[in-house]
């Protein structure tokens, strides 16, 4: 089975904004990759000017919101790490039985990559004045910050269409849809820092089950 990565653009985000970042592209990608009978639900971004759609299932945002916590729960755990999470899509095959078992095994066919550069401001930092700035610190961090979030957007509308272009383009590789009532393809969402090598030695075997995947950055 064609197996298919889709890197996305890497976004520079600062805590407060990780969950509200991965809502977008989690549900951007959940619903154009969705299945049957929804109920479609667009939502305004509580930070962005951005309006993304989910399936409208309660399972599916519940496990969206219970994965964005437990990322979260990683960076505040390792904060000067780049962190990743992946989002993969599955298709499920019985193997011939054995004597005691009928194994059930994982054939990987999509896998979503989403990178987050979480910016870490170290306690106290905010304290230290500088005399030589003739600017009123509260203004110009303000300032910044605006200009920062102004960027983030735009980065995150750019990862939002690189997800309707994949989906538009990359199409062989999907499975026959095992039930029309289900709302989405069997999927998974795992969480990593990229310096894990256990999760890279876990890739590379899922790679080697579905056979080599195609890149698309």
């Amino acid at each position: 089975m064609n197996c298919e990565v889709c890197q996305l653009k890497e976004l520079d985000v600062e805590h407060f904004e990780i969950r509200e970042v991965l809502r977008c592209i989690f549900h951007t990608i959940m619903f154009h990759r969705a299945l049957g009978l929804l109920r479609p639900k667009d939502v305004d971004s509580e930070l962005f000017d951005i309006i993304y759609t989910q399936c409208g299932d309660a399972e599916v945002e519940k496990k969206i919101e219970e994965k964005i916590t437990q990322f979260i729960d990683r960076v505040e755990k390792h904060p000067n790490r780049k962190n990743q999470i992946c989002l993969s899509f599955y298709e499920v095959k019985n193997k011939q039985a054995s004597w005691f078992t009928n194994k059930v095994e994982r054939f990987y066919w999509e896998y979503w990559y989403i990178n987050l550069n979480v910016a870490h401001h170290p306690k106290g930092h905010s304290g230290k004045s500088n005399l030589s700035k003739v600017v009123d610190p509260g203004e110009s961090a303000s300032e910044e910050r605006n200009a920062r979030r102004t960027v983030l957007e735009s980065s995150l509308r750019e990862v939002m269409f690189q997800i309707i272009k994949f989906v538009n383009e990359k199409k062989d590789h999907i499975p026959a849809i095992p039930n029309l009532e289900c709302v989405t393809f069997p999927y998974e969402i795992s969480i990593s820092s990229s310096s894990d090598s256990a999760f890279g030695m876990d890739v590379i075997r899922r790679m080697l089950q579905t056979g080599h995947p195609t890149m698309l950055s």
